[in-house]
C-alpha cells in the first residue's frame, strides 16, 4: 500500500510541478542550446548516447541545463543512477554509494554512476573520498555546479574528469523554451511579448519559464501582456557572485573594455560589478593600477584622475561615488594609452634578477660622509646644472652601460 500511495504522491507532485519542472527536457532531441559540447557528433553526445561517458563535471550559470543533462544520461545509462546533493549529503552517504557500487561490480558487473549536484559544496575531506573510487573506475562521477572548477574542486579530483562549461542560453533558445511554455499552457504570446521574457530570463531557461507562468497566471483568461511580464519578472537577470568566478569575469572585461578604449563597454562592466554588489574600492585599485600600466607618461593625467576616484570613494561612498568611479573609467577608455612604464619596470626587475644588484659607479655613489672622497665616491660626477653634459651621461653601472628599458 505504501508503494501505491508514493507512487501516486509522486504523479501528483509532477501534476502540480513549475512549469519548468514539469518541461525539463527527457532526451538530447528536446535539449535546448549548449551546441558546442552537445552539437551532431560531437564528443559528449556521442558519448551520452553509446552509453559510455566518463567521470565529467558539468559547470555554468543556473538554468543551463546541468542536473538535466544528468538526468538524460540517468535515462539512456544501463549503469545503476545514484544521486546526491552536496548540500546535505556526508562522507558517510558516500561511502554507502561506493560499498553499493562495489558490491554491484563484484556481484554481477554493473556499473554506477554517481551524480553529485553542487559538487562545489563538498569540502576536501568529502572529495578525496571520491577521489579513489574515481581514479579505480568503481564510480563514474558526474559533478554539476555553478561555480568555476578550477576554484572550488580539488586539483587530483578535476585531473580525473573531463570539464563542460554550460554556458547561458542565447535569446533565440530561451525563445524556443519559452514556446513549449505555450503549448503547456495552451496560449500564444505576442512575438515582442516572447522576445521580452526571453531578455528577462537572463539566459536561464529555468527562469524563462517561471515568468511565463507567473505571467500567464496574472493574465487569467486574458492575453499576457508586457506589463505582465515585466510584473513577473520583478528578479534582475544578474549573474554576478562577487567572491566566485564572475568576480575575476567581469573585472577582466572591465579592464580589457578600457585598455581598449571602449568607454561603452567600460561603462557596462562597471555597471554589472555595481550592481552585483562589488567592493567599489577594488574597482578604483584596479583602475589606479590601469592608469599607470596602460596609459603611464602618455597621459599622466590619468594617474592623477584615478587617485581621486579612489579617495572619493572612501570619502563619498555609494551609491554617489559611482560618478565618480565612471568619470575615471570613461577618462582611462579614451585616454592615450602605452605600456612603455609596464616594459621598462619588467626589463629592469629582469636585469636585477639575472644579474644582481650591481653596484652604481664610484661616482655616482654617495660621497657625503667622511672618508667617503678617499674611497673615490663621487670623483668625477658631472653636476647637469653646472654642466648639460651630466645629461648625456649613461648612469647604469658599467656591466648594464647601454641598456634602454623605457621607450615611451
Amino acid at each position: 500500500m505504501s508503494d501505491l500511495f508514493a507512487d501516486a504522491a509522486a504523479g501528483r507532485a509532477r501534476e502540480n510541478a513549475p512549469l519548468a519542472l514539469r518541461l525539463r527536457p527527457v532526451s538530447l532531441d528536446e535539449f535546448v542550446g549548449q551546441e558546442h559540447v552537445l552539437g551532431e557528433r560531437s564528443a559528449l553526445r556521442l558519448a551520452i548516447e553509446e552509453d559510455r561517458i566518463g567521470s565529467a563535471v558539468f559547470f555554468g550559470p543556473p538554468g543551463t541545463g546541468k542536473t538535466t543533462l544528468a538526468r538524460i544520461v540517468a535515462a539512456r545509462t544501463g549503469a545503476e543512477f545514484e544521486e546526491l546533493s552536496a548540500v546535505s549529503a556526508s562522507v558517510a552517504d558516500v561511502r554507502g554509494v561506493l560499498a553499493r557500487a562495489r558490491d554491484r561490480l563484484g556481484a554481477n558487473g554493473v556499473r554506477t554512476i554517481l551524480f553529485l549536484d553542487e559538487i562545489h559544496r563538498f569540502n576536501k575531506a568529502q572529495q578525496d573520498a571520491l577521489l579513489p573510487a574515481v581514479e579505480e573506475g568503481l564510480v563514474t562521477l558526474i559533478g554539476a555546479t555553478t561555480e568555476n572548477p578550477y576554484f572550488q574542486v580539488n586539483s587530483a579530483l578535476l585531473s580525473r574528469v573531463q570539464l563542460y562549461e554550460l554556458q547561458s542560453l542565447e535569446l533565440a533558445d530561451l525563445e524556443r523554451v519559452v514556446r513549449r511554455g505555450e503549448d503547456a499552457l495552451g496560449i500564444a504570446l505576442d512575438d515582442d511579448v516572447r522576445a521580452l521574457i526571453a531578455t528577462r530570463a537572463g539566459g536561464d531557461a529555468r527562469n524563462a519559464l517561471n515568468i511565463l507562468e507567473a505571467a500567464a497566471a496574472a493574465a487569467g483568461d486574458g492575453v499576457v501582456t508586457r506589463a505582465n511580464v515585466e510584473d513577473a519578472a520583478r528578479k534582475r537577470p544578474l549573474v554576478y557572485d562577487r567572491s566566485g568566478d564572475a568576480h575575476y569575469d567581469f573585472t577582466s572585461a572591465f579592464i580589457k573594455s578600457m585598455r581598449g578604449s571602449d568607454p561603452d563597454a567600460a561603462l557596462y562592466y562597471l555597471a554589472a560589478m555595481l550592481e552585483g554588489g562589488e567592493d567599489a574600492r577594488f574597482i578604483a585599485r584596479r583602475m589606479v593600477i590601469l592608469a599607470s600600466e596602460d596609459i603611464g607618461n602618455a597621459d599622466p593625467q590619468a594617474l592623477v584622475l584615478a587617485v581621486a576616484a579612489a579617495q572619493a570613494v572612501e570619502h563619498v561612498g555609494l551609491p554617489e561615488a559611482q560618478l565618480n568611479l565612471a568619470q575615471a573609467a570613461t577618462y582611462l577608455a579614451t585616454a592615450p594609452k602605452s605600456n612603455a612604464v609596464t616594459v621598462a619596470i619588467g626589463e629592469a626587475r629582469r636585469d636585477v634578477r639575472e644579474i644582481g644588484t650591481v653596484r652604481p659607479p664610484r661616482e655616482l655613489r654617495d660621497a657625503h660622509y667622511p672618508g667617503a672622497r678617499k674611497l673615490g665616491h663621487g670623483e668625477g660626477y658631472v653636476y647637469p646644472h653646472d654642466d648639460p653634459a651630466g645629461f648625456e651621461v649613461d648612469h647604469l653601472p658599467d656591466e648594464l652601460k647601454g641598456r634602454k628599458y623605457y621607450r615611451p
